[in-house]
């Protein structure tokens, strides 16, 4: 897949044009994967592994979250899957920083190794919090598409349909030594920053 280029169909009217060109604006910066409003559920999937793909390129992570400076990014998802062959697909011979990655899949955060990326699938925002506070304190950026994700204590809220939108939440990612830049910031829809709330778009 060329992450380098994308062609995406946003739902016309009556959509405002700010939003078409905050979605144009976002995608321009996160170069994902065509996105149609056909064939939803498996586009839409490696648009959202192309995005946990650039988070790797554009988050910093500390040193100590790696056992080397060569060893791979671990992207790791939590219950119910929706991504598919999509992941593979996505990092399968690709690398970001120099290092390569590993995808594990789990049904308990239990199971799961040292990850980098954790994403969760789960419908339950009390399996949600569990997760988050075991994951708490390590360096490890959480992604989720639940709309309650950011209060919940998730680093990454990521929805896509007819359009993509993120949000983040700073306090979290700092809580788990994780520099979110300012280009993401930039093209994010929600933003909490030291407790508050703040809608960019």
């Amino acid at each position: 897949m060329n992450l380098g280029a994308m062609a995406v169909t946003v739902a016309a009217p009556p959509v405002a044009r700010r939003v078409a060109m905050g979605v144009g604006l976002l995608l321009c910066v996160w170069p994902a994967a065509a996105l149609t409003n056909d064939a939803a559920p498996e586009p839409a999937a490696r648009v959202q592994a192309a995005f946990l793909r650039n988070f790797a390129r554009y988050v910093a992570w500390p040193a100590r979250a790696f056992a080397g400076e060569r060893s791979p990014w671990t992207v790791c998802v939590l219950g119910s899957d929706p991504f598919g062959a999509a992941l593979e697909g996505t990092f399968d011979g690709r690398t970001e920083q120099g290092r390569s990655f590993e995808v594990v899949r789990a049904n308990e955060p239990e199971q799961l190794p040292a990850c980098h990326i954790v994403f969760l699938g789960d419908a339950s925002a009390t399996k949600r919090r569990a997760v988050l506070a075991q994951l708490k304190g390590r360096p490890v950026l959480t992604v989720a598409n639940a709309p309650d994700f950011l209060n919940e204590g998730g680093v990454i809220r990521l929805t896509v349909s007819e359009r993509v939108e993120m949000g983040i939440n700073l306090d979290q990612a700092r809580a788990a030594s994780l520099t979110i830049p300012a280009k993401m910031l930039e093209v994010a829809r929600d933003v909490v920053d030291n407790g508050a709330l703040r809608r960019l778009r």
